[in-house]
């Protein structure tokens, strides 16, 4: 069974050292996507909400595919899922 969701970070690819500041600290933007149910074109669960449609592999906590506001990500930018609390 898949997570029903996950919180997505926006991070500027540039950050290499954030110093004591946590990854949802540097993030640009966040949003809690939820399960849709459905297959994205990469094969993984597709997760929607707040403006972001994602492909992520559940297993590895990656994201396979992103869409932020119905276009893809801006060069520059990596997204994430955030640490579990």
């Amino acid at each position: 069974m898949h997570p029903s969701r996950f919180t997505i970070l926006l991070v500027p690819s540039h950050v290499e050292t954030r110093g004591t500041a946590s990854v949802a600290d540097s993030a640009v933007r966040s949003a809690l996507v939820e399960a849709t149910g459905e297959t994205g074109e990469t094969g993984y669960p597709r997760y929607a909400g707040h403006g972001i449609v994602a492909d992520v592999d559940p297993r590895t906590r990656t994201v396979e595919a992103l869409l932020v506001d119905g276009t893809e990500l801006d060069y520059g930018l990596t997204a994430l899922i955030a640490p579990e609390e």
